[in-house]
């Protein structure tokens, strides 16, 4: 079965993100020195914008075995319930540190006392799935440019591609999905995901890509929505 019959929607299928720099040969010095295998080109920078299909976006991601992918929004966007539903392997979700400390702390501890933990316990499950060499998907917030640094450096050093999803939805859709889901974040902190979501969406419009990103994929809710899989193959 192909990619197109599947409905999948393969990493090499988008529109050529603009690059930062003047583009330089990618030759096998060039890629060698990118910490990529000698003989492997990097490819060109991608965006693919999924938004507005109405009904016909794709119902599967396929990127390529061993990249890593990243899954980011704000508060409410959609992204726990993306990566529940649709990653291969489960993903790496701080959602889920959260429900495990909230389940070993009395009721009367509020959230901000043990928050520390559930961060540690997060970026903690993540470097073991880093170090193990595996596809990633991972929950992003959008606010902690420095864990994409990380994962830029990761995937340099496996010789790997860094892939972003980004959940473009409107602020008060990403309010009622918090209201949904009985859990919020004070008006100081959504300003904060705002302010950075909106940097990178602006970003990545005019096809500039975080640094370090291979690719970029902007979905609505409805986009998200349809997808059923986001998956690695060694052959896209």
């Amino acid at each position: 079965m192909t990619l197109q019959q599947s409905g999948a929607y393969p990493v090499t299928a988008g529109v050529p993100a603009r690059p930062r720099f003047p583009a330089r040969a990618a030759g096998a010095a060039g890629a060698a020195g990118r910490g990529l295998p000698a003989g492997r080109t990097a490819p060109q920078p991608l965006v693919r914008d999924l938004r507005e299909r109405q009904g016909h976006g794709a119902r599967t991601l396929v990127f390529r075995g061993g990249d890593l992918v990243v899954i980011s929004g704000l508060p409410g966007s959609g992204k726990s319930t993306l990566i529940r539903r649709a990653a291969e392997g489960g993903g790496i979700d701080s959602q889920d540190s959260r429900d495990r400390w909230d389940g070993r702390m009395p009721r009367a501890v509020p959230y901000a006392v043990y928050r520390p933990l559930v961060r540690l316990a997060h970026y903690a499950g993540l470097r073991r799935a880093l170090r193990s060499g595996e596809s990633v998907i991972v929950h992003d917030c959008g606010t902690q440019s420095w864990v994409r640094r990380w994962l830029a450096r990761e995937a340099r050093r496996r010789g790997a591609g860094l892939h972003l999803l980004l959940l473009d939805v409107t602020p008060e859709t990403a309010r009622a999905g918090q209201r949904e889901r009985g859990r919020g974040v004070s008006g100081y902190a959504f300003a904060r995901h705002r302010r950075a979501v909106s940097r990178i969406l602006r970003a990545v419009e005019r096809g500039r890509l975080p640094a370090g990103c291979a690719s970029a994929t902007l979905l609505d809710r409805a986009a998200a929505s349809a997808l059923t899989r986001i998956g690695f193959a060694e052959q896209v």
